[in-house]
């Protein structure tokens, strides 16, 4: 199937590894002019040079930190000084930090739903006149399969700020359908990935790691980056030109959300 996304300028935050980067790659098959974000400069560098090969002229990586105030209209004035618009806006970057909810403390809740939702929102507020430009841009934020329910012990921080993420998406969609923008969220499930936190989590420990496919997958396996990025670049394309305000689940059976 064609998405019909060849030339479109798509924004990918968190992109230099993980989800983000399978996702831009994904996009960038499919022809997108890619504007690659992250903190880590020479990871960042080092994504970049895999996915161009040869066609730098469709790729621009932007190291900074979208948790800083005046990052988002940096990033929004890079992007369209070098390619000239904004189609495509995928917030991706986000983050966890594991603890029982009597052990956090404000600080911790100020920098999480920084980095999980208000980054996301700054980013968008500042791409909306180029969104709504082309008459048929398209916003996307991921969320998790522990945003449409609850996550369980320590993850207080988590599930709520990512919660808040599938909360505001559905209003961003009521309020900007009229000028032409879709918005929407992904919800993944659990996605094994080198570096990412269930590789960590069972490192060493592969019978755990079974008793927790056997518990939770009902597929019998973790998910893959790639399996996230494909869904997103449907969802993002014209393909999907009715979908807004929703939050799809791509978790395997995993979630036990009755939405």
């Amino acid at each position: 199937m064609d998405l019909q996304l060849r030339d479109a300028v798509a924004i990918v935050t968190g992109s230099s590894r993980g989800l983000g980067r399978a996702i831009a790659t994904t996009l960038f098959a499919e022809g997108c002019r890619v504007v690659l974000v992250a903190r880590d400069e020479e990871a960042l560098a080092a994504t970049a040079a895999d996915i161009a090969g040869d066609a730098w002229d469709r790729l621009l990586p932007v190291a900074l930190d979208l948790t800083e105030p005046e990052s988002a209209r940096a990033l929004v004035g890079a992007t369209v000084e070098r390619f000239g618009s904004i189609r495509i806006l995928v917030n991706n970057v986000g983050g966890n930090r594991r603890k029982l909810f009597e052990d956090t403390t404000d600080e911790d809740w100020r920098e999480l739903l920084e980095l999980n939702l208000i980054a996301g929102l700054r980013l968008t507020r500042e791409a909306m006149p180029y969104l709504e430009a082309g008459g048929s841009g398209s916003v996307a934020f991921v969320a998790s399969l522990y945003g449409r329910e609850a996550g369980g012990p320590g993850l207080s921080l988590y599930s709520a700020s990512k919660s808040a993420v599938i909360s505001a998406v559905d209003v961003l969609a009521l309020e900007m359908a009229p000028r032409g923008v879709r918005v929407n969220s992904i919800a993944p499930g659990s996605i094994l990935f080198p570096g990412g936190s269930w590789e960590r989590r069972f490192h060493d420990d592969e019978e755990g790691k079974i008793r927790f496919i056997q518990q939770n997958l009902p597929l019998g396996r973790f998910g893959t980056p790639e399996e996230i990025a494909d869904a997103v670049a449907w969802l993002v394309s014209p393909r999907a030109s009715l979908v807004t305000g929703a939050c799809i689940a791509v978790d395997g059976a995993q979630g036990r959300s009755l939405i």
